[in-house]
């Protein structure tokens, strides 16, 4: 069964169309990798699963754990166990991030779970996001998704932004955390592969899902080739001559 499913989905943001028929299935304890250029739909992939009002979905379905979520708000579907680690958070001021754990944990011990991703125990009297380095804030995004222990969890670019060290941190406790659990990684250049193992990978350009592969050769050609090569696949031809 899919955890998650997203069937034809075409969405516009400000009245431009940035998703066009995306199908997307992501079995249950499977995590999946999304690669795409810039300006490809990833982050607006992520906004539609999430139910943000600014994108206006103009056809196609989505369910998580056999429900439609299409319709829901973002409360609703956090509630089915939808959890997201977001690339860029905001600060928000007079909330600190002890009490978000406090709130999500419940008698979890908080000191054991900011060790795993390295989040020192002065860090929780800080109001959240505010004043952190990048890899402080993406440390402190993981452990609160570690916190929230979601059913299907998206991880936004959590390997932009980051040196070796936070890294190797992030990985191993994204890793661990995804061992009985289905996820999906949203990457540019493939980094957080080195420590955690995608069952399979896709290639979302200009808009659409173009190929799913192992997440070994899709990488090996961003790598030899960039993302020029989309251009030149046979599908992706083939739909532009279709439209």
């Amino acid at each position: 069964m899919e955890l998650l499913r997203v069937e034809g989905l075409s969405v516009e943001i400000a009245g431009k169309r940035v998703l066009d028929g995306v199908d997307l299935e992501i079995p249950k304890g499977e995590t999946h990798v999304l690669f795409g250029p810039n300006g490809s739909g990833k982050t607006t992939l992520i906004k539609s699963i999430l139910g943000f009002p600014d994108c206006r979905i103009l056809s196609g379905r989505i369910w998580l754990n056999g429900t439609d979520i299409t319709s829901l708000p973002t409360n609703e579907r956090v509630k089915l166990g939808l959890g997201v680690a977001f690339q860029n958070p905001p600060p928000i001021r007079g909330v600190k991030l002890g009490d978000v754990l406090q709130h999500l944990t419940r008698g979890v011990d908080e000191m054991k779970l900011t060790a795993t991703v390295n989040i020192p125990a002065e860090f929780l009297g800080r109001d959240l996001n505010l004043g952190f380095s990048g890899g402080e804030l993406k440390r402190s995004e993981v452990l609160q998704v570690l916190a929230q222990k979601p059913n299907f969890v998206i991880f936004d670019e959590p390997d932009s932004g980051v040196d070796v060290e936070n890294l190797e941190v992030i990985g191993k406790a994204v890793s661990k955390f995804l061992e009985k659990r289905s996820g999906l990684l949203i990457t540019h250049l493939g980094h957080i592969l080195r420590y955690v193992k995608a069952d399979k990978a896709h290639m979302l350009f200009n808009g659409r899902i173009v190929c799913s592969e192992k997440p070994g050769k899709i990488l090996d050609q961003i790598m030899k080739k960039g993302y020029k090569w989309c251009e030149k696949c046979p599908k992706v031809k083939k739909r532009r001559q279709m439209r």
